[in-house]
């Protein structure tokens, strides 16, 4: 009866290692995005702090050409593997990418990740190091930005296997408050997984 036990037990280990394992069904970002979160996101992107920085890197880049934009992205891309990083180490040093850290910590959890663009794509400002430079070739740029001034994307959720959490990214264009033109986009990378749980009831 004893050996009987046993086997049942470890049946039952087993079976709940396969359910900790398994990948959660798939989340509808959309629903999760909610207008109180919009408000929230809209509120920190609002900041001078955004506009200025933007604005800055719009003029000092002003006459770029797509070549130029592609090395840039390009070197970027090469630095992520070297141990000299003069890009990267700009890019996060800067007071916009000081500020957006500060917002992610902030968050608990619940931003995994937050960038600004400029009118080409390129980065002015994160929490974290990107895969890439330039955003102007991707949905969240092309979205919004070359949309509208009110325009937000919603992308669809991916699965981070490493993490075992659903992540998902949101995009919006970012405005000059006084003359309502677009001079960026902003994408924040949201853990969904944390975001459902904070939407459960009795959470």
């Amino acid at each position: 009866m004893k050996q009987h036990y046993s086997i049942l037990a470890t049946a039952f280990l087993c079976l709940g290692a396969s359910f900790a394992q398994a990948e959660p069904a798939k989340p509808d970002a959309k629903s999760l995005v909610s207008p109180e979160l919009v408000k929230n996101i809209q509120s920190f992107i609002g900041s001078d702090i955004v506009r200025l920085s933007v604005e800055a890197q719009n003029t000092r880049l002003k006459d770029l050409k797509q070549e130029e934009i592609d090395q840039l992205d390009k070197q970027w891309r090469a630095e992520r593997e070297s141990a000299d990083k003069p890009l990267i180490a700009a890019t996060l040093s800067s007071p916009l990418s000081v500020y957006l850290s500060r917002i992610q910590g902030r968050s608990l959890g619940l931003y995994a990740e937050i960038f600004v663009m400029d009118r080409n794509g390129l980065n002015v400002g994160q929490s974290s190091v990107t895969s890439d430079f330039w955003q102007g070739d991707e949905d969240k740029f092309q979205k919004t930005f070359d949309v509208s001034g009110d325009a937000m994307f919603i992308d669809e959720p991916e699965w981070d296997k490493d993490a075992r959490i659903w992540r998902g990214q949101v995009s919006f264009t970012v405005v000059d408050p006084q003359t309502k033109a677009a001079i960026g986009a902003v994408t924040v990378e949201l853990n969904l997984t944390e975001l459902a749980r904070r939407q459960s009831p009795g959470a």
